[in-house]
């Protein structure tokens, strides 16, 4: 095995890695090293990293398929696989916090799991930090693995079959009523997901909630929200949440099958923000695991 070393950061999941540059071409073995962390500790901090975008792409493709952003796609019919979150622009530019690109970006601060709403969701999401506030911008984490292991065994029972509709224009019209383009809209139907996901290699399961899923397949819309909302307000009590400060040269790996993430809002008036992320598509479906 490589000379990783590897730093639990949180009761419930997390490591902080050390002992790789992750800008030279990564072995086979690396890779598999690193998977296998992703599938044990759901999120991994590689610390001093200073990256750039070739860089990020490279270790993106070398976990997999790199997956098109859905609002260049959505939007403009352009496949691109960055994303960049923050104020500060391509052209140099800092946008603050009136302008309507910071405004939707607010709809990052809920509670979600990176493109469950696509038939096929994402493995993992990699996010470089270029600059970070002085104050605010913090991603906090919390673990449907570990919500699922505190559920009692007839909680389980209950979500074990269960289907969810991910829908994004339900989720993001909170954020406006412009929030979601028409021809993004049409691009982003609804689907359907598994409550319970299960880890392909160690078995384990997790509940697959955020702000994207809407209701049960098969239940009413009221009592849909009372078990959706208690599942993920169980998941998110603040003994359970890891809260990232992000630091410059931050490379950050986390597993979007069993964690959801928040952003916790800045002052984009005050500071600047430039952070890119890239995704890798997963293997298929959760309907199919």
């Amino acid at each position: 095995m490589a000379a990783l070393t590897i730093e639990k950061i949180h009761p419930d999941f997390g490591a902080r890695i050390t002992g790789v540059d992750l800008r030279e071409p990564l072995t086979d073995e690396v890779v598999e090293e690193i998977r296998a962390a992703i599938d044990d500790y759901s999120f991994l901090c590689f610390p001093d990293q200073p990256f750039d975008d070739e860089h990020q792409l490279a270790v993106t493709a070398a976990l997999g398929e790199p997956e098109p952003s859905h609002v260049k796609l959505g939007q403009e019919g352009v496949i691109e696989y960055f994303g960049t979150i923050g104020n500060v622009m391509a052209d140099g530019s800092v946008l603050d916090n009136s302008h309507k690109r910071t405004r939707f970006q607010t709809g990052n601060n809920m509670w979600h799991s990176d493109s469950s709403f696509r038939d096929v969701p994402t493995y993992v999401s990699i996010m470089c930090a270029y600059e970070v506030p002085a104050e605010g911008g913090k991603t906090e984490f919390a673990s449907g693995r570990a919500t699922y292991d505190r559920l009692s065994e007839a909680e389980q029972a209950k979500v074990d079959p269960l289907i969810a509709e991910h829908d994004y224009v339900f989720s993001r019209s909170k954020v406006g009523p412009d929030a979601v383009t028409p021809s993004h809209a049409a691009s982003l139907p609804p689907v359907q997901q598994k409550l319970v996901r299960r880890n392909p290699r160690t078995g384990a399961k997790n509940i697959f909630v955020g702000s994207h899923a809407k209701s049960i397949v098969g239940w009413s819309f009221e009592d849909s929200r009372a078990l959706l909302d208690d599942l993920l307000d169980r998941a998110t009590q603040d003994e359970h949440v890891y809260s990232h400060a992000w630091q410059t040269g931050d490379l950050v790996i986390w597993d979007n099958r069993c964690l959801v993430h928040r952003g916790s809002g800045y002052d984009a008036d005050k500071y600047r923000r430039y952070m890119r992320q890239t995704r890798v598509k997963g293997v298929g479906s959760s309907m199919d695991e």
